[in-house]
């Protein structure tokens, strides 16, 4: 398959669907969601191993939970700044591991250099997303917005290319979603964390031996709260200059596996404000995913409509604010 074109790819492992999943939210929609989605594929295209997970986890959770073929197209090993061969290996693994909690089915990893995607050859990179597309056939594609979520190089980059692609298709292309964090959400993780930490600062500092002595409780617990996420040191980053969405879709009921698959890339993590995140949290903190509807590609509905509810009909929401869903328009 790819790997005769593009001697550089990876073979794509098979990650086997989970069956089970804890749903932490009651739904609160006035419409039915679909139940089955067979018969339907979509594709993921992003630069990093943990860019799936921060980014549409509980999307892609959901969607492989209702029978949609869900593949991942991950761009580098992400071991820039951190020396390459352990790093790379480590990564790759836990991408996979990510990979299997949100049901993905299929994985293709290709061996760019993390860090170099916007001084490599964008044609031939182009062409790799296209062979991707031309393989999996998905009714839609998911990638990055224009603000790479926090400005990164990288994401903007795979953002460009990836619209490049679809772009080329002509009328063979499909839908294509771009995934924006509004600004907050990820503050609101921070604060999470710096409130959790002070609790357990106060747990421990009440403990035999360490009572009245914060600096033995500091020993256990850490010196100060973590306010990175997976990486990036200011949460405000995220989301800073996010294009509005046109769609807010509530992946409550599948925050508990977002999380899970986030605390697979454990290299990244640990030490992470996300680490504070508890399966009660998560539906709050990290419950709700918005999507801008790209002027290229496919147009009209697809089977993201049905799922979520459109910007212009409710009130942008509250970062982990739950949802009204929209009656869905009918779908071929």
């Amino acid at each position: 398959m790819l790997q005769g074109r593009h001697p550089r790819l990876r073979h794509p492992w098979r990650a086997e669907p989970s069956v089970t999943y804890a749903s932490s939210v009651a739904s609160t929609s006035t419409m039915p969601a679909p139940t089955d989605l067979r018969g339907r594929s979509l594709l993921a295209v992003f630069a990093h191993p943990d860019d799936e997970s921060i980014a549409c986890g509980g999307l892609l959770a959901w969607c492989a939970h209702l029978g949609v073929d869900v593949s991942l197209l991950c761009m580098t090993r992400g071991e820039h700044g951190q020396g390459a061969g352990e790093v790379r290996r480590t990564r790759t693994r836990e991408l996979g591991a990510a990979a299997r909690a949100l049901g993905i089915g299929a994985v293709t990893l290709l061996d760019r250099e993390d860090g170099m995607l916007p001084w490599l050859a964008a044609d031939t990179l182009r062409s790799e997303i296209e062979a991707e597309i031309h393989v999996r056939q998905p009714d839609v594609v998911l990638t990055f917005d224009s603000d790479g979520l926090y400005w990164h190089p990288d994401h903007v980059t795979v953002h460009e290319l990836t619209t490049a692609a679809v772009m080329g298709l002509g009328d063979a292309a499909p839908a294509l979603y771009y995934v924006t964090i509004p600004p907050g959400s990820m503050r609101a993780v921070a604060d999470h964390a710096a409130h959790a930490f002070r609790s357990r600062i106060e747990t421990e500092t009440a403990r035999p031996g360490h009572a009245a002595d914060p600096d033995n409780a500091r020993g256990a617990v850490g010196v100060e709260p973590p306010s990175s996420i997976l990486g990036v040191p200011d949460p405000d980053a995220f989301g800073s200059a996010a294009p509005t969405p046109t769609l807010a879709i509530d992946t409550g009921s599948f925050a508990t596996r977002k999380l899970a698959a986030l605390a697979c890339h454990a290299s990244q993590f640990r030490g992470s404000a996300l680490a504070y995140v508890t399966e009660r949290d998560a539906p709050r903190l990290l419950g709700v995913e918005h999507y801008r509807r790209a002027a290229t590609g496919a147009a009209g509905p697809t089977f993201l409509e049905d799922l979520g509810t459109p910007i212009a009909s409710a009130a942008r929401p509250h970062p982990g604010g739950r949802m009204q869903r929209a009656a869905p328009a009918s779908r071929t």
